[in-house]
């Protein structure tokens, strides 16, 4: 039997208990992936995050769905980061490396926020069978601008703009079919669903993820859909091209009452990405199994 001594949940891209996204934090303990995929399946939650060490950074970090390992998650690294941070492992005001299976991921933190780099993202036209995502989200075809083009990257994220804001409110997925699009189809895997009209005054998109081939049928928060947001707006025109040292500030999770709130930055002349956000943590506890 094993006890795990260290099992944390964290609320991240919020100050407030309850909102954001939660991710649990297992960190030190040498598990073999199918213990990981059994913890991940009992915590429940969008993702579980694994902290242990590493010889090419400061530490290797695992995030794993309650169906699979995932090479990419911006929420369980931002709750990772103020585990580390609130545990007294690392400083505030520091830096800090994980080798991940997206490469080598820096994150920092600054008084209380959490920034992560992310890979910036490749993105091209989606071409695909447009009419079955948006029969599959409930989507009409007058919901969309059709001067801007939905966009896939390369991930398999498919980015599709509306109008108004209340269309992203009123989504009504049909779940079966966003699993069964991507298996058959395989043109995408996850979708993000944004607008420009937000909820509120000086932010700039507000969005929602689906992701239910993954076993997330709806994301309340999702870093990793955050940043390459911004690139997508970049590539439709949606924004202006030099924003050097400018935070955009985009909503996500108030439709299923998760209010959680990302800046995204990204600088041209580095070509480089960052999530940043705030977190919580709402529940510590052990594990036996």
């Amino acid at each position: 039997m094993k006890k795990l001594e260290n099992v944390f949940q964290v609320d991240a891209f919020t100050k407030e208990p309850f909102n954001g996204n939660s991710a649990a934090i297992v960190f030190g303990y040498d598990l073999s992936d199918e213990e990981m995929k059994q913890i991940a399946k009992e915590m429940n939650l969008s993702e579980t995050a694994f902290i242990t060490s590493s010889d090419k950074a400061d530490f290797k970090l695992r995030w794993f769905t309650p169906a699979v390992e995932v090479e990419l998650c911006g929420h369980a690294t931002i709750a990772s980061v103020h585990y580390l941070t609130e545990r007294q492992i690392i400083k505030n005001n520091s830096s800090v490396t994980f080798e991940t299976l997206s490469g080598l991921i820096n994150c920092r933190t600054e008084d209380g926020k959490y920034f992560m780099q992310i890979p910036v993202p490749k993105l091209e036209e989606f071409k695909g069978n447009l009419k079955g995502v948006l029969d599959a989200l409930g989507l009409k075809d007058d919901d969309l601008d059709s001067a801007y083009s939905p966009v896939i990257q390369s991930s398999g994220n498919l980015f599709i703009y509306v109008k108004k804001l209340d269309a992203v409110g009123n989504l009504k997925p049909n779940f079966n079919e966003l699993v069964r699009l991507p298996k058959e189809e395989k043109e995408f895997t996850e979708v993000t669903v944004f607008s420009l009209e937000t909820i509120e005054k000086g932010n700039h998109a507000h969005l929602r993820f689906f992701a239910p081939y993954y076993g997330i049928n709806e994301d309340p928060v999702t870093g990793s859909a955050n940043g390459p947001l911004l690139m997508v707006l970049r590539k439709l025109g949606l924004i202006e091209q030099d924003n050097e040292n400018k935070i955009f500030n985009f909503e996500q999770g108030d439709f299923v009452n998760r209010k959680g709130r990302i800046n995204v930055t990204y600088s041209p002349v580095k070509d480089e990405l960052f999530i940043s956000g705030n977190a919580v943590t709402v529940l510590r506890g052990e594990l036996i199994f």
